[in-house]
């Protein structure tokens, strides 16, 4: 009854909520894997503890991971003399890259160089995924005009790119 109660306690008091099945399967991966370096004298694969369980290996690393407690960003992996290397800077953000940035810089400023009506169908058009007949039934214009005018801004922005 007290054990039932710790696990209770700690399963009710844990910062991310895990199912109690995936819970139990990391904890027969773990008994697994204490079982398969007894007996083999070396550190099993994930394929093996699957085949002991009867498992998948996706399954078996789905549930180990479950179970492993959260780390913050802003905990040191290596630290030097001066200089401290974050679980943050070693993680990678392809959305906000350097490229990134400077391509939407650059698309702004190429934006500003056209006209009000330039702007607005560029806008409507690759911002907002419009295609050229609704943003000239929008606008009041033919979308013959709107294929010019959208070919004439672009060719004004690349101005700027080059």
């Amino acid at each position: 009854m007290i054990i039932g109660e710790i696990r209770r306690y700690l399963r009710d008091n844990n910062a991310i909520r895990v199912s109690r099945s995936l819970r139990d399967m990391a904890y027969k991966a773990l008994q697994a894997k204490e079982k398969l370096i007894n007996l083999n004298s070396k550190e099993p694969t994930m394929e093996e503890i699957a085949k002991e369980l009867g498992v998948t290996a996706q399954e078996v690393i789905f549930a180990l991971d479950a179970i492993q407690d959260p780390i913050s960003l802003f905990e040191p992996v290596f630290h030097d003399d001066n200089d401290a290397i974050y679980v943050m800077d070693q993680v990678s953000d392809e959305k906000n890259s350097d490229v990134s940035w400077l391509e939407n810089i650059s698309l702004a400023e190429a934006m500003k160089r056209l006209n009000e009506r330039e702007k607005h169908i560029i806008d409507l058009r690759f911002f907002e995924g419009k295609t050229q007949i609704e943003v000239a039934s929008e606008i009041g214009i033919s979308q013959a005009q709107v294929s010019r005018l959208e070919k004439s801004a672009l060719k004004n922005m690349k101005k700027y790119f080059a």
